[in-house]
């Protein structure tokens, strides 16, 4: 399978739900991926669950990522998923979180490549869309079976494999090793993605040249700034250059963003979901700090539409003086 550009928007957990993914792709991405769906808590349609997976980008490339440690479950979460217009499903074996890894899902499934390829069968087996697999280097410095499960993963039906640069152990300690990735490269003829770490164009060449991979995926570099996956792109494989909001353009672009949330999730909870995004967006425009406080902690959404011009503009103001 091939992206154009094979510059990706990783899944993240609390931040890649429809709002942010709609914003993402409307500045030009490869691909972007739901946050991690678990398998069976989708087929037994818990609303919160299936709001992780839920799509409206017509014609976007966008991926629904499943988890789970049953075959039953992951091709029942793949069917749906299917059925709801997903171009791609991918299945998750890289999660390091306790809760996930605690239920062998996630990057505990290194530990078990056998099981692993069962629920990559399950999952190949019940949808006619392509199936790719994200993963790291594996469980610990002492298990680094990635290059294998990728061998094994190709020999399933897995059209593309991202490895993340790091162990499970390691968590987000440390820095990702690229370098380590070229193994996996080495191993499988499918295309190969570079995840860790990839912060900006510079960050994404290097992970490149490293690894030797075919692509990357941005994951923690793109909050507060979701034109970066176009920006990579453009930079890297000439594609359209997005236009960077400024000023006013920016702070319209928040108010956007703040007010699909608000009507994704509803008043209350979308207020709640927001307040990650408002701070990596004040942030990023280094809003003063007593500014920054009370718009976050302000429960009218109509008071923070009111404040976020003020609080946006901060940045231009000072690097036009």
């Amino acid at each position: 399978m091939s992206l154009d550009p094979p510059v990706l928007l990783a899944p993240m957990a609390g931040i890649t739900d429809l709002p942010f993914r709609r914003l993402v792709a409307s500045f030009g991405a490869g691909l972007v991926v739901s946050e991690m769906v678990a398998s069976q808590e989708m087929v037994e349609a818990k609303a919160s669950v299936r709001a992780r997976a839920e799509l409206g980008f017509g014609e976007q490339a966008t991926a629904v990522q499943i988890a789970g440690r049953e075959a039953h479950w992951m091709a029942e979460a793949a069917r749906i998923a299917e059925g709801q217009g997903a171009r791609i499903i991918d299945i998750n074996m890289g999660c390091p979180a306790k809760k996930v890894t605690g239920g062998m899902s996630g990057s505990a499934l290194m530990r078990d490549l056998d099981h692993a390829l069962r629920l990559i069968d399950a999952v190949v087996n019940a949808v006619n869309l392509p199936v790719t697999l994200k993963t790291r280097l594996g469980w610990d410095d002492d298990t680094l079976n990635a290059p294998t499960l990728a061998q094994r993963a190709e020999s399933a039906g897995i059209q593309m494999i991202t490895i993340h640069g790091r162990t499970r152990c390691q968590f987000y300690k440390g820095t990702a090793d690229w370098s380590a990735i070229r193994a996996v490269k080495d191993a499988a003829s499918i295309p190969v993605i570079a995840n860790g770490d990839i912060t900006d164009a510079p960050a994404a060449a290097q992970a490149l040249r490293c690894s030797g991979a075919d692509g990357v995926m941005v994951g923690r570099g793109i909050q507060g700034q979701p034109w970066l996956v176009a920006e990579i792109g453009a930079t890297l494989y000439d594609t359209p250059a997005p236009i960077r909001p400024e000023g006013a353009a920016f702070a319209d672009m928040v108010a956007r963003h703040y007010e699909d949330m608000l009507s994704f999730y509803g008043q209350a909870l979308g207020a709640k979901v927001a307040r990650k995004h408002l701070g990596w967006y004040m942030d990023g425009a280094r809003t003063p700090r007593a500014l920054r406080k009370s718009i976050l902690t302000e429960t009218d959404p109509a008071a923070v539409l009111k404040a976020l011009p003020t609080a946006l503009a901060q940045a231009s103001e000072r690097a036009a003086a």
